[in-house]
């Protein structure tokens, strides 16, 4: 099974190997922290000024970089507040643990496979016309959600939080798309957490397109 996942990779790995498979880690990308506290800072005071009715929350690692950023800014009290007045909506279990860990409720959840369109159907029923919407980023924009929110009518504002970029060690990465790519791995799996491997996900889903396995849209 190949894992390209960088910052669970051996976890996976141990996990994998005791199932009795034969794991094959070549993480093909990282996450970066991606946090302008300064920038943090002009939001919240900006979100004062004209609260959102509607935040979005994608991951759990991102979840929970905004609020170690407000802590050091001694902002989270008014970030927990500005959510109190605002429907808080999660893209699945990660970040809506991070969020009731710090005693916010979970108004919307998307439903499983916890892709951009489950988060749109959970909150389809809100009239976003001329409201803000505050949208937790993931690595990259996710184009689909914030278009489709700014659709309707909403005012989106994404709050970066990590970004994607290649593992410091991509030593291992090359050799095993090339065995994968000639198909003489024998690889049955590939394992990718992260949404933006788009290009590898493609060439090693080439070689094993039965067994893919990804939790989002973009890798499908």
């Amino acid at each position: 099974m190949a894992i390209l996942e960088a910052r669970l990779g051996q976890e996976l790995s141990d996990l994998v190997t005791q199932r009795g498979g034969v794991p094959l880690h070549a993480p093909a990308l990282a996450e970066l922290p991606d946090l302008d506290p300064a920038l943090i800072g002009k939001l919240v005071a900006s979100l004062e000024t004209k609260p959102p009715k509607l935040a979005i929350f994608q991951t759990g690692v991102g979840t929970r970089a905004l609020f170690a950023a407000t802590d050091s800014l001694s902002l989270t009290e008014k970030l927990l507040s500005l959510l109190k007045g605002a429907t808080v909506a999660a893209r699945g279990p990660k970040p809506s643990g991070a969020l009731r860990s710090r005693g916010v409720r979970v108004d919307r959840s998307a439903a499983e496979p916890f892709t951009t369109r489950e988060v749109l159907d959970s909150v389809s029923d809100m009239d976003l016309h001329g409201a803000r919407v505050v949208v937790q980023r993931y690595g990259t924009s996710n184009t689909e959600l914030d278009q489709a929110l700014a659709a309707r009518g909403a005012e989106v504002i994404e709050i970066p939080t990590y970004r994607w970029s290649l593992p410091q060690d991509t030593r291992p990465t090359g050799p095993t798309l090339v065995r994968v790519y000639s198909a003489l791995s024998g690889v049955g799996a590939v394992c990718s957490l992260m949404a933006g491997g788009t290009g590898c996900c493609s060439l090693l889903g080439a070689c094993c397109p039965d067994a893919m396995c990804t939790p989002g849209p973009t890798c499908e």
